[in-house]
């Protein structure tokens, strides 16, 4: 009766680890099967990453953007030959008071002279005034140049600046996705060894339920 018993309790244990070494199988196939995904995982996001980028790469030289304002600036020729169209006229103007009034060749000579000069002085103002205005010209072109090379400066480094500011974001997050899946790979390592153990456990008394369950059945039998 006793050996019935015991038997039967044999059984019981015996099929109590059977089941608790396949249930331990499992849960260790599964978490192998997790470490594995996020193995994949982890390869997948460190061969999507950005790759790194020269946030300089489009920067180009604008010096060929400038030239020299002053480069070009004539002489006041015009001033001259009025000057030289004055002084004739004046001249004959002269001559033609001399044979109207009889005045003699000393006073027209100062007459002449005295017209020209005049004609000088005109003409002396006009070329001051048309140097002056080409200084003006150049100077307002040279700082519209100095402008537009500012503005075009300024485009350049907030491109560069832009540029930067997003590989750095993105790659924040994806140093983050990575620090995050490593260590959801380092826990997946710690339940893995966890479960080879419970496995192992289960296995051990899998067979020591087997062989105590020989050892009763051989006494009853």
């Amino acid at each position: 009766m006793g050996a019935g018993i015991a038997v039967g309790q044999g059984i019981i244990g015996m099929a109590g680890a059977i089941g608790a070494s396949n249930r331990a199988d499992d849960d260790l196939r599964g978490k192998r099967a997790e470490r594995l995904r996020l193995d994949a995982e982890l390869q997948s996001l460190e061969d999507s990453r950005q790759p790194v980028i020269n946030p300089y790469q489009n920067v180009t030289d604008l010096s060929g953007k400038l030239s020299n304002p002053f480069a070009n600036l004539g002489v006041a020729t015009q001033a001259a030959e009025f000057q030289a169209e004055q002084a004739d006229i004046s001249l004959a103007n002269t001559l033609d008071t001399i044979r109207a009034t009889g005045a003699s060749a000393g006073g027209a000579t100062a007459l002449a002279q005295a017209a020209l000069q005049s004609k000088k002085q005109v003409s002396a103002s006009i070329e001051m005034q048309e140097a002056q205005n080409q200084k003006l010209q150049a100077k307002g072109e040279q700082q519209l140049q100095q402008a537009k090379m500012q503005e075009a400066q300024r485009l350049q480094s907030a491109d560069v600046m832009g540029q930067q500011f997003m590989f750095g974001a993105t790659e924040t997050r994806e140093t983050a996705k990575l620090n995050r899946t490593a260590g959801l790979i380092d826990q997946s390592a710690a339940d893995v060894r966890s479960a080879e153990a419970a496995a192992g456990a289960a296995e051990g008394a899998k067979y020591n339920a087997a062989s105590n369950l020989l050892g009763t059945s051989g006494g009853f039998f």
